[in-house]
């Protein structure tokens, strides 16, 4: 078993790093707020104290951090992943960011002696506990080889995409997807409620038939219930909207339902409901309808 080293350990990476303990490996984790890494040697890993002292000896380092900026600062510098992991150790950036500065960090990765994948994820912290995490990777075929007895320990769905930052672009595409769900099942209870309709009963048949997704399974209830504490915050799901108009942009694509979506999301977290679940979306389909808090 490895040695893998996990910096980051937020709602995703801390469950994650569990998994890879479960699994057998030796785990050590560091997060710029130690009661987190402390948390994980309570359940079998190892706390570091710095990032140079997490990478040191690992065979496999994983990211799993908020932003391209975040990534680029725990990885570049004289502190920081590319100067003191040890040559030929294989670098997997789970974070969500942009895929040009995803192509740009394995370019500078190679060069250090690392082996880079871009492996976002998706499945929300339920996935992540669950190690059921679905994993869109992309790097060469050789090293995404290499790196699947770590993959199989926190994913169920591990697909190799294309070279390096083509992970990043199929996480933007899901992103997308999910956001635009997410809005059409909000505004598909508010249109129920609005019914007087038995709602739990309504989300089990529509789940039974084409309507059904996993949006509707994780984010209905909490609808329901008006249960909004974060699996994934709105302003993270903000950041990822923002990469995908981007991408889309500089490739020419139009998006012109996911650019709405994402003015809706830019607009819960103006208004100071960043910090909510992403299914907090429904408040803002309420309110448009006029029946705030019914």
């Amino acid at each position: 078993m490895s040695t893998v080293a996990v910096i980051g350990l937020g709602i995703m990476g801390l469950p994650m790093a569990k998994n890879l303990v479960t699994a057998g490996h030796d785990v050590v984790g560091y997060n710029r707020s130690p009661e987190k890494a402390q948390a994980l040697a309570q359940e079998g890993g190892k706390a570091a104290e710095s990032v140079a002292e997490a990478v040191r000896d690992a065979d496999v380092i994983i990211t799993m951090l908020p932003d391209s900026p975040d990534v680029k600062g725990v990885v570049e510098g004289q502190d920081g992943v590319f100067a003191h992991a040890s040559a030929g150790a294989l670098w997997i950036d789970a974070s969500t960011i942009r895929p040009d500065v995803a192509g740009e960090l394995a370019e500078a990765a190679r060069e250090a002696g690392l082996r880079p994948l871009d492996a976002p994820v998706s499945g929300g912290e339920q996935g992540a506990i669950d190690g059921a995490l679905s994993i869109m990777v992309g790097g060469t075929a050789e090293d995404f080889e290499a790196a699947q007895e770590v993959f199989n320990a926190v994913g169920a769905t591990i697909v190799h995409v294309g070279p390096s930052g083509s992970g990043q672009t199929v996480k933007a595409a899901n992103q997308l997807i999910v956001a635009g769900n997410i809005q059409l099942l909000a505004e598909a209870v508010v249109f129920l409620e609005a019914y007087g309709v038995d709602t739990d009963s309504a989300l089990k048949v529509l789940g039974g038939g084409l309507a059904g997704s996993k949006v509707l399974d994780q984010k209905g209830q909490k609808m329901l219930d008006r249960n909004f504490d974060p699996g994934f915050r709105l302003a993270l799901h903000n950041k990822d909207m923002g990469i995908v108009t981007a991408a889309a942009r500089e490739a020419g694509v139009t998006i012109p339902l996911g650019g709405l979506v994402a003015q809706f999301v830019s607009a819960m977290v103006a208004r100071g409901d960043g910090g909510l679940d992403h299914s907090g979306l429904f408040t803002l389909a309420q309110e448009l309808s006029g029946r705030d808090n019914q």
